[in-house]
């Protein structure tokens, strides 16, 4: 494994640098027989800043070693490493990432290191294209991966949900709706907050952006007269299915939109349907009967699709209820995590934390944190197998197994 950077760049011992070849390519790790097109070392050094993975950390390019792990028999001048040092200072890559250079002896041959530290401003483009790794492979990223890149950006900066909508105005938020929210956001605050003017309110609920008098992309999801106009994509498209296949036929299609406040009462409804399939208690009492599953985990699990979905789409969140199991997908990949492996253990990453603040003062969520452990708590009570989590760069699925 590369050693973390700390204050300037560590670049690999000779026992780490040997390993990384005989590890082969990967997304951390890629190679170029030659320095003599500089193109595609070009492309390696924008899909290694931009760090698809979200490793977090340095990647590299050896320059000099082939696709089999074969060092070639070559030499590096001076001039070939300032070439390598000074490339994208042309403006091919954009932004610029932090680099650094070293030749080394490799089993007594000379190779190139490039040492790619990710971007704190991605996503990093090459001749205009952002280029990604994907296992060992570097490729033009697809919108998806743009979006995912990009994203870690935005992290740093401000919520999407909290930054104004260009255009909207005080009058496209429903007066009446906000008025019987805002004392249950205020409930929450301290005194200090009462002090504080209607406008000035409005500002630190993260209704309306800064000095501006402009509702935010949150504002409008949760209390807009039509939020639709401004995020096409927030609703949720709810399918009933003949089998245990997309294509074995559509029993009942229900699509919900509108503010949150309606869509989530509506959805709740369409859930019970989901529940009606009977599995027998084992070992329970004679003809006692359990529900397929438990409604508080597929409740929790579509409340989490909206809470943590990407709103920059216009893909809606799905929710197909098959035969055998009940699978909702969420579009965007997971947000402020770099692995899967924190979701699975309950930690989150909030893209839009002002709408998981707007569904726990309405009542659709509890405290920020719990959801995922209170699904596995429920499903297990209820004799259902482990929820199955999937992701993509396109976004997260979760998929809930009837009782057997």
């Amino acid at each position: 494994m590369l050693p973390r950077p700390i204050h300037t760049m560590d670049f690999p011992s000779d026992a780490q640098l040997d390993r990384l070849v005989a590890e082969g390519c990967s997304d951390r790790v890629a190679r170029r027989r030659s320095a003599g097109r500089m193109q595609p070392i070009r492309k390696n050094l924008c899909a290694l800043a931009n760090d698809l993975p979200g490793h977090a950390e340095p990647g590299v390019l050896l320059i000099g070693v082939d696709a089999d792990g074969v060092v070639a028999d070559r030499e590096f001048s001076d001039r070939t490493l300032q070439r390598l040092a000074d490339l994208g200072r042309d403006g091919t890559i954009v932004p610029l990432p932090t680099l650094g250079v070293q030749k080394r002896r490799l089993r007594g041959r000379e190779i190139v290191v490039i040492l790619v530290e990710p971007s704190e401003v991605p996503p990093v483009r090459s001749s205009g294209v952002v280029w990604v790794r994907v296992g060992p492979t570097t490729r033009a990223a697809s919108p998806e991966e743009e979006r995912l890149v990009g994203e870690r950006r935005r992290a740093r900066d401000e919520h999407f949900d909290r930054r104004p909508a260009p255009g909207a105005t005080l009058s496209d938020l429903d007066e009446e709706v906000l008025r019987r929210y805002l004392p249950l956001a205020v409930a929450s605050r301290g005194p200090e907050f009462a002090d504080l003017p209607a406008e000035g309110r409005l500002r630190t609920l993260g209704i309306l952006s800064g000095e501006e008098r402009t509702p935010t992309w949150g504002s409008l999801l949760a209390f807009g007269r039509s939020p639709r106009e401004w995020l096409p994509g927030a609703y949720v498209h709810f399918l009933h299915l003949d089998g245990e296949r997309r294509s074995d036929g559509i029993l009942r299609r229900k699509v919900f939109a509108g503010r949150l406040s309606e869509v989530l009462p509506g959805l709740e409804g369409e859930l019970e349907l989901a529940v009606t399939g009977r599995a027998p208690i084992s070992g329970g009492e004679r003809g006692s009967r359990r529900p397929a599953y438990p409604i508080g985990a597929l409740r929790e699990l579509v409340r989490n699709a909206l809470m943590h979905r990407s709103y920059e789409t216009n893909v809606p969140v799905r929710v197909h209820r098959y035969r055998d199991r009940v699978e909702v997908r969420s579009p965007g990949a997971l947000y402020g995590m770099r692995h899967d492996d924190g979701f699975r253990r309950g930690m989150t990453g909030y893209r839009n934390p002002l709408v998981a603040e707007i569904m726990v003062h309405l009542g659709f969520a509890r405290r920020f944190g719990t959801g995922i452990p209170m699904i596995r708590r429920d499903l297990e009570r209820n004799g259902n197998p482990e929820p199955e989590f999937r992701f993509s760069p396109a976004g997260v699925t979760a998929v809930v197994r009837a009782a057997s």
